[in-house]
């Protein structure tokens, strides 16, 4: 597992590769074993990724009848979403790889979007505790959300120029395989496990 330390050296390679800075590459392993460490950043947002889940739990609880409850099976199919929400846009962008013939620059997409879904999840964290402790100010949290989801769209776009090059069509089509789906997914799958509030 990496150490603190090591992440932090991979955060400031991605924020060296948004300000268009080549040195960020330094920072990051884009090698086989480096991909598969990335997919520790799951681990390191289990914080964020339980307040979630417990805000979730919120909701769907408000459309029970008074009393009813959900146990552990409920949280369970949480983590179904939440897995196939990490795995199903890699795989997805790896077909795009090998079909646009970016294949050698693939791990680099993983190793970049699994990072930097830190500080992506730990700003959504952010937000959905104003939405927790303070509703009287959703409305503002709903807007620190879009400003979020834009930040990601555009960190990604700046990131990806630095390694894909200036090929602006395909750094907008693997930008939007890695979001676009996420979303669709994640209500398709809570509907068909039946965790969607509503």
């Amino acid at each position: 597992m990496p150490t603190l330390k090591e992440v932090e050296f991979y955060l400031t390679g991605l924020w060296l590769l948004f300000r268009q800075d080549p040195k960020g590459f330094a920072h990051l392993d884009f090698s086989d074993r480096g991909a598969l460490r990335s997919f520790w950043a799951a681990f390191f947002v289990l914080p964020t990724t339980l307040l979630t889940f417990l805000w979730w739990r919120s909701i769907y609880l408000q459309t029970l009848p008074e009393g009813a409850d959900v146990g552990a099976l409920f949280f369970f199919r949480l983590a179904l979403v939440e897995v196939a929400n990490w795995i199903v846009p890699l795989v997805l962008v790896g077909l795009l790889s090998w079909l646009v013939g970016i294949g050698d620059k693939f791990l680099s997409i993983v190793v970049i979007s699994n990072w930097l879904t830190l500080p992506v999840a730990y700003g959504y964290g952010v937000v959905l505790l104003i939405m927790m402790m303070l509703p009287s100010l959703t409305g503002l949290a709903v807007i620190l959300s879009y400003l979020l989801a834009l930040a990601l769209v555009i960190t990604l776009f700046r990131i990806f120029r630095m390694v894909l090059g200036e090929h602006v069509l395909t750094i907008a089509t693997v930008t939007m395989v890695l979001l676009v789906p996420t979303m669709i997914l994640s209500e398709l799958l809570e509907r068909y496990l039946d965790i969607y509030p509503g």
